[in-house]
Formats: structure tokens, C-alpha cells, sequence
């Protein structure tokens, strides 16, 4: 497995599915408490999240985690 592939695929899903919400990165960042550079750092992959923060995306998405790791 190639985590670095892995991690930019998680982060362009979760953009996808912000875009296709009409959520911005400044949107999702403030409405699970984070800033935006975070939404950032996580849409390049440049961050392995944790499962805590991403039950916080998926919060602030309004999807369940399944739907953000099935991709």
C-alpha cells in the first residue's frame, strides 16, 4: 500500500464531497472547529488524520464515515 497515494485520495474525497455540498474549506473548518489551513493540509495529503478528526469532517460534511473511506 502506498499511504502517500492513499492520503491524497482521502483528501481529494473529501474534496469532492465538500464541493458537491457547496461547503468551502473555511465553511468545514469552522463548523467542526478547526481552521481552514487544516481542511488544506488534509485535501493535499499532507496529513494523516485521525479517526477522531475524521468523524469531525464527516460531521461537518453531514455523511457517515463510511461513505468518506469508501472511494
Amino acid at each position: 500500500m502506498n499511504k502517500e497515494r492513499r492520503l491524497i485520495e482521502l483528501g481529494m474525497e473529501v474534496k469532492r464531497i465538500r464541493e458537491e455540498k457547496g461547503i468551502s474549506q473555511t465553511q468545514l473548518a469552522y463548523s467542526i472547529g478547526k481552521d481552514q489551513p487544516s481542511i488544506n493540509r488534509l485535501k493535499k495529503g499532507n496529513i494523516n488524520p485521525s479517526y477522531i478528526y475524521l468523524l469531525q469532517i464527516c460531521e461537518g460534511l453531514d455523511i457517515k464515515i463510511k461513505d468518506l473511506l469508501d472511494f
